[in-house]
């Protein structure tokens, strides 16, 4: 009896990976795919085997390259596979975010680098622009409130003198008190 062929298609289905993810692990992983007259790939039932066991190590957080050392590696045979425990996987995930906060920090850093004369121009211009109209707008009151201090200023002086020429008058209509005491003593 002759061997199952699958087609990637098939295979795909088989083992509920994606095909272009499968071409891109026999590639990455130097897996030997066999192929047809037409040049076409053809999977055995073995190779579905292998790729449901790489996509059991990938969940379970594998990297490829350690996939590699592990299907080819004389460390770990394909039956006695390592698992790695939660604290690993925890630890490998922390090292894996630092590694992209490095990275991330690196690329802010060039980019501020690179950019920061057409920053510092456009910070300062809108800083100098805000602060101008806060300057104005600060002139503005200020001139307000004295012209309103003036105003009132110019009312207390026109109602002094409106009282002191009542005054003056009022005075002025009086008999002066010396006059009559010089009269009366001559």
């Amino acid at each position: 009896m002759e061997e199952r062929r699958y087609l990637i298609s098939e295979a795909s289905r088989e083992t509920g990976v994606e095909a272009h993810v499968l071409r891109y692990w026999e590639e990455e992983l130097n897996l030997e795919v066999p192929r047809n007259e037409l040049g076409h790939r053809y999977y055995t039932r073995e190779h579905i085997q292998l790729f449901q066991e790489i996509q059991e190590l990938k969940e379970k957080g594998y990297q490829l390259k350690t996939i590699r050392d592990i299907l080819y590696g004389d460390t770990a045979p394909k039956t006695d596979l390592y698992v790695p425990s939660e604290e690993e996987i925890q630890h490998q995930q922390e090292v894996k975010m630092q590694q992209f906060q490095d990275i991330m920090t690196n690329i802010m850093s060039e980019a501020l680098i690179r950019n920061n004369p057409m920053l510092c121009q456009t910070v300062s211009s809108q800083v100098g622009d805000r602060l101008l109209k806060e300057i104005n707008y600060a002139f503005r009151e200020k001139e307000e409130r004295e012209e309103e201090r003036f105003k009132k200023l110019d009312e207390s002086l026109r109602s002094m003198q409106k009282n002191g020429k009542a005054r003056a008058e009022a005075a002025a209509a009086k008999p002066p008190i010396m006059a009559f005491r010089k009269k009366k003593k001559n």
